[in-house]
């Protein structure tokens, strides 16, 4: 074991595949109005306004939410996200995987839909997709804490978990049988670092079981991959995913 210190109906997020969104650009604006321009809104299927056709596949699941699926590697990634996250906090893992070569699903999730239950499902979407032969699962705090028996469910498929804020189950922990990386801040409420530790000591079974503790910050989640932390966190991620991706 190795300590290292160092979703959107009803999540807080907007859904839709059609334009549901405004994202201002960092153009400089001229100098007599300091104000960026509001770029125009996608006109087509996209994923809250921030993945359209031009990212990826876009897909609908149950209850017509939308999905993405950027890269093309033959290791896919999904990602849950946590309650009051939203798809577009992830962009910056997303585009950092698929630079890495992994192919990567974001969905917005099912807020009638057990987390457990949207991973697992998301999972057996994107093992069918052409060339893709393992799979990671990342999640950001329930999405995380998810994540561990959605691993459990899927089998032999599933190549890792990475846990961002998650605050796992340690009976979950303890069935755990593929790599584990676990990143969070020191003081977070929930999946700070006494949660990750307690779960790093019940996963006896993971091959690889390894935390990352940010300290003395509060971060939750996506939080850290907006922070300054954010390059150690995807260096981290990636780093995992490379040595077990098989």
């Amino acid at each position: 074991m190795a300590l290292l210190t160092l979703g959107l109906t009803g999540c807080g997020g907007t859904v839709g595949t059609g334009a549901t969104a405004v994202r201002t650009t960092a153009a400089e604006a001229p100098a007599s109005d300091p104000t960026p321009t509001p770029s125009a809104p996608p006109t087509g299927p996209n994923v809250s306004g921030c993945f359209t056709e031009q990212d990826g596949k876009i897909f609908t699941h149950v209850r017509d939410l939308p999905g993405v699926i950027t890269g093309d590697g033959p290791v896919g990634v999904v990602i849950s996200y946590e309650r009051r996250g939203t798809v577009c906090s992830w962009r910056p893992l997303s585009d950092r995987l698929v630079a890495a070569g992994y192919r990567v699903l974001l969905y917005a999730r099912d807020a009638n839909l057990l987390p457990e239950d949207g991973a697992v499902a998301m999972g057996r979407r994107l093992a069918k997709e052409k060339g893709v032969e393992r799979l990671f699962l990342v999640g950001g705090s329930i999405g995380a804490t998810a994540s561990v028996p959605a691993a459990e469910k899927l089998g032999a498929e599933v190549a890792g978990v990475v846990a961002l804020s998650g605050e796992i189950d340690k009976g979950d922990a303890a069935a755990l049988t593929v790599p584990l990386l676990q990143i969070g801040s020191e003081h977070d409420s929930y999946g700070g670092a006494q949660s990750m530790r307690e779960a790093e000591a019940a996963a006896t079974k993971a091959p690889d079981n390894q935390v990352l503790v940010i300290p003395g910050e509060s971060l939750h989640a996506s939080a850290l991959l907006g922070s300054p932390h954010a390059t150690k966190v995807l260096d981290a991620v990636v780093a995992f995913m490379d040595r077990h991706k098989g």
